[in-house]
């Protein structure tokens, strides 16, 4: 089982995958995808399945209010997270790859990432926490909520936004079900200023990649402090994104004078 579970980790990796999924979690699913290869259970199915555990682990998130529950909703959710890695691994697997299963795993991933948003607001409210003012909110503070609504609506608008930019009527380009499995290509020589941005770039995505650390703040018991973070990124990353929009859509046209 363990020899099949390496063999299928080497065949399924991504491209510009996050340290977190290369060095823990791709290792754990490929263990439960070698145990769903040999199961009529398809890629879709597993799918639905990490949409529902991270159901459960949201609502979790919501009930249990101590430290303990804390770390058990995680759990949960990092189960969910597995389960969302084995999914495209067994695709790529038994090569049932496709487009609309890679848009219905992005889909849920979307759906996913709203809820986190509400939820953590939603567990402040009852528990109370660090306020965006640095002080302590209290349990039932109505600030929270309004984070909540402020958090989900962040998330959401990106969401809508990375959707928008990678139609290939605005990329130029379609992209290919097997463009988001193949191998990462040599990098280019790139000059020190890009390559700073470059690091800070990846530094960003991997503080938006709540699962990578999403443990870490459940053991300091700092879920507050996650949700403040989480909502900042996604405005960051909303608020670049419109900016490139201003620019591309706002700009006056050239039009040739007549004579």
């Amino acid at each position: 089982m363990l020899g099949e579970a390496r063999r299928i980790y080497t065949g399924t990796r991504k491209r510009h995958d996050q340290l977190f999924n290369t060095y823990v979690m791709r290792p754990l699913a490929s263990v439960v995808v070698a145990i769903a290869a040999r199961t009529p259970v398809t890629p879709n199915q597993l799918t639905l399945l990490n949409l529902l555990t991270f159901l459960v682990a949201v609502v979790l998130l919501v009930v249990l209010g101590d430290a303990t529950g804390a770390l058990i909703a995680v759990g949960v959710l990092e189960l969910s997270y597995c389960l969302d890695c084995a999914d495209g691994m067994l695709a790529r697997h038994k090569g049932l790859a496709s487009k609309e299963g890679h848009l219905f795993d992005f889909f849920t991933d979307e759906l996913k990432a709203t809820l986190l948003a509400g939820a953590l607001a939603w567990r402040m409210h009852r528990t109370g926490g660090l306020g965006l003012t640095g002080e302590m909110w209290p349990a039932g503070d109505a600030r929270f909520l309004m984070a909540g609504i402020v958090g989900v609506t962040v998330v959401a608008s990106a969401i809508s936004l990375t959707n928008f930019v990678r139609r290939p009527e605005l990329s130029g380009r379609a992209v290919t079900v097997e463009a988001y499995y193949e191998a990462a290509p040599p990098p280019a020589k790139r000059s020190a200023v890009a390559q700073v941005g470059t690091l800070v770039m990846t530094f960003l995505r991997f503080l938006n990649h709540y699962p990578s650390h999403i443990w870490i703040f459940a053991l300091a018991g700092r879920l507050d402090a996650l949700l403040w973070m989480y909502v900042a990124l996604n405005l960051l990353y909303l608020g670049r994104g419109w900016l490139g929009l201003v620019v591309r859509f706002g700009r006056f046209s050239r039009a040739r004078p007549e004579g």
